[in-house]
């Protein structure tokens, strides 16, 4: 009887490992089961675009029926529990699948750092759902104030996804002549934060240049219904990658003198482990409630693998690999392989992540900061432009051929 291999999750590194599994795995080693609570692929790295329009959603949401061979099996179910013993995955609707060999990629959640109130009013951009959340109250804010009386768009949060956001949101305001205020709000002292000031400074550029206000060197203390207080930026921040000690805002003691209404309030922060984590029975941090793998993605368990956000994967020196689309990508492709070692008893495969660069939109402008192209490193350290655009716009759209097809990327091309 062929062995039973699972893989949880359709983010990059759910549906990267699924391909690189099916490309390794020979006719009859194995069956595969893929789980996932959405039967889609979000490109997340691009979602921010549906924020400005809707109707990109068909370009960024890939059916997971594009993406998966035939012989492999497709389950829709969020997973609860992990039963390392019997070695079976449980779902909130009471499926049961057993597993000889399980890779984990559930992804993160939003990370809140016990800020009050946050959570409660603040909107996030996870999910595809949360993306056309935020268009509508962006619309309505949009719909509903005045020249003299514009709407005030808060993003907290000057990481990645903050800056794209608040990029696509300068654009719906200027396609829709819309009266809508945008200022991104950030506890360190610069957008983009611990990167190279070079980089930092083209995206402010670019940022200014679309009339985006940016506050730094303030942390968000609390938030209601109307307002978000500012203060306390002596307390020690988790960082974009949800790395550190959380700050104990009850005991600091909040001047609370900077009140900043808003509309619309978009919290980019941070990220944690998902809640569910727990219920996994793998060796997870405390903090951060990411389960620890090795190199080779091996857990706790040696039948359990896991990559991607849900995971601090070792590279050595006690540091871990990044929680970015770029990492989970590359991390897929020697997970997938490894499963099929797995199956085959043959020795795993060690990864390393590569950094390739960034690549970060403002709206219709683009910045590239020490990117490589075809492996090599382009010459020019930082530059926006035709070029940075052309190249985020490559990189989304191989990512949608390598899982898709090179139809739907061709396609997608013009909203990347």
């Amino acid at each position: 009887m062929s062995q039973q291999v699972v893989v949880v999750g359709a983010g990059y590194a759910g549906a990267g490992t699924v391909k690189a599994f099916e490309d390794a795995i020979e006719p009859g080693e194995a069956e595969l089961t893929w789980v996932s609570d959405t039967d889609y692929h979000l490109v997340l790295h691009e979602a921010h675009r549906v924020i400005r329009k809707p109707e990109v959603e068909s370009k960024v949401a890939i059916p997971v029926e594009e993406i998966k061979g035939d012989d492999t099996n497709f389950l829709k179910g969020r997973v609860t529990d992990i039963d390392t013993d019997e070695r079976v995955v449980h779902t909130r609707d009471g499926d049961e699948i057993d597993y000889d060999y399980l890779l984990v990629a559930v992804g993160s959640a939003t990370a809140f750092f016990g800020i009050d109130g946050l959570r409660e009013h603040a909107l996030t951009l996870k999910t595809l759902d949360d993306a056309r959340e935020i268009h509508q109250a962006v619309k309505t804010a949009g719909q509903e104030a005045t020249t003299t009386d514009p709407a005030k768009v808060l993003i907290g949060g000057a990481g990645l996804s903050g800056i794209q956001s608040a990029g696509e949101i300068a654009e719906y305001r200027d396609d829709h002549k819309a009266p809508i205020d945008i200022e991104i709000v950030e506890g360190l002292d610069s957008v983009f934060p611990n990167n190279d000031p070079e980089v930092q400074g083209a995206i402010r550029k670019r940022l200014d240049q679309k009339g985006i206000a940016v506050s730094t060197g303030e942390f968000i203390s609390k938030v209601d219904e109307h307002a978000v207080y500012l203060g306390g930026a002596e307390a020690e921040y988790y960082g974009e990658d949800g790395e550190g000690d959380a700050p104990d805002y009850e005991e600091i003691d909040f001047s609370e003198d900077l009140v900043m209404e808003y509309d619309v309030l978009l919290w980019t922060g941070g990220i944690t482990g998902q809640p569910e984590i727990d219920d996994f029975h793998l060796d997870a941090d405390e903090r951060s409630n990411r389960v620890y793998a090795e190199s080779t993605f091996e857990t706790s368990d040696d039948r359990v693998f896991a990559i991607g956000d849900t995971a601090l994967v070792d590279q050595g020196d006690d540091d871990v690999a990044p929680p970015t689309a770029q990492a989970a990508w590359q991390a897929a492709e020697v997970a997938g392989e490894n499963l099929a070692r797995a199956v085959r008893g043959a020795p795993l495969k060690s990864w390393r992540h590569e950094d390739k660069g960034t690549l970060i939109s403002v709206g219709e402008e683009a910045v590239a900061h020490d990117v490589q192209a075809g492996g090599v490193e382009v010459p020019i350290n930082t530059f926006g432009g035709p070029t940075a655009k052309a190249l985020k716009k490559a990189v989304a759209s191989r990512w949608i051929a390598d899982v898709s097809g090179y139809g739907r990327a061709l396609n997608a091309w013009s909203d990347m």
